[in-house]
C-alpha cells in the first residue's frame, strides 16, 4: 500500500500536532534531548547544506536512529567502522570507517528526503514517519506510530517489538519524534515555515 499526504492527512498531523501535550513525567527526558539536539545544530545545519533537509529533521533522525551518538549512522544507529549491518543493510557506500556527516547524507538520500521541494510541519512529519515505516498507519491504525508520538498524549500502549511483531500491550520508552519537533519548536522561531 502506498501512502502519500493527502490534504487529508496533512490536517490529521497538524491537528496532532497542536494537541500534542508532553507527558509530565517525560518532560525532563524531552528537555535533555532537545538541550543536546541544540548543543549540536551546527552538525545538522551542516548536513541540511548539503542535503537541503531542515537541520532539525535531521536532528530528529539522528535522535530516534542514534541516540544522538555521533559515532552511528543516520540510517540505523549500526556504529560507523562498518557499513550498516540492519535496515538498511550495506550501507553507505565506500569503504570504512564513515564520517557521521557523510553517512547522514547518504541516509538522507537512500530515503529520498533529498528530493523534497518544499518541507513544513505535515512534511516533517510525514517523512519522518516514512523514515521508520507505515505499519502502524497500514496493520495497527489503533494506535498512532510512536515514532512519532511516544511520550505524549497521543501514544499509551503498542509497539512493534520487531519486524512484523506487533504486542498490543508493549510500551515505547523512546521520545517520539513529534515530541521532540514540538519542544524544539517552541525554543526556535520560525521553524515551520510554509
Amino acid at each position: 500500500m502506498s501512502i502519500t499526504l493527502t490534504p487529508k492527512l496533512k490536517q490529521e498531523y497538524e491537528e496532532l500536532f497542536d494537541s500534542c501535550v508532553t507527558k509530565e513525567a517525560k518532560r525532563a527526558a524531552v528537555d535533555a534531548i532537545v538541550k543536546k539536539i541544540v548543543a549540536n545544530r551546527p552538525g545538522y545545519e551542516a548536513v541540511q547544506s548539503r542535503t537541503k533537509v531542515p537541520w532539525y529533521v535531521v536532528a530528529v533522525i539522528h535522535s530516534m536512529e542514534g541516540s544522538l551518538n555521533f559515532k552511528t549512522h543516520l540510517h540505523n544507529g549500526d556504529p560507523l567502522t562498518a557499513k550498516t549491518v540492519h535496515v538498511p543493510k550495506g550501507r553507505p557506500p565506500g569503504t570504512p570507517p564513515f564520517q557521521w556527516e557523510d553517512s547522514a547524507v547518504d541516509a538522507l538520500a537512500f530515503d529520498n528526503m533529498t528530493a523534497v521541494k518544499k518541507w513544513n510541519l505535515a512534511t516533517a512529519l510525514f517523512k519522518l514517519e516514512g523514515f521508520n515505516g507505515f505499519g502502524y498507519r497500514t496493520k495497527h491504525p489503533e494506535v498512532l506510530t510512536p515514532y512519532l508520538w511516544s511520550f505524549s498524549n497521543h501514544y499509551q500502549k503498542g509497539k512493534f517489538v520487531a519486524d512484523g511483531k506487533f504486542d498490543p500491550t508493549a510500551v515505547s520508552k523512546q521520545c517520539g519524534a513529534a515530541v521532540i519537533l514540538k519542544s524544539l519548536s517552541s525554543q526556535i522561531q520560525n521553524m515551520f515555515l510554509d
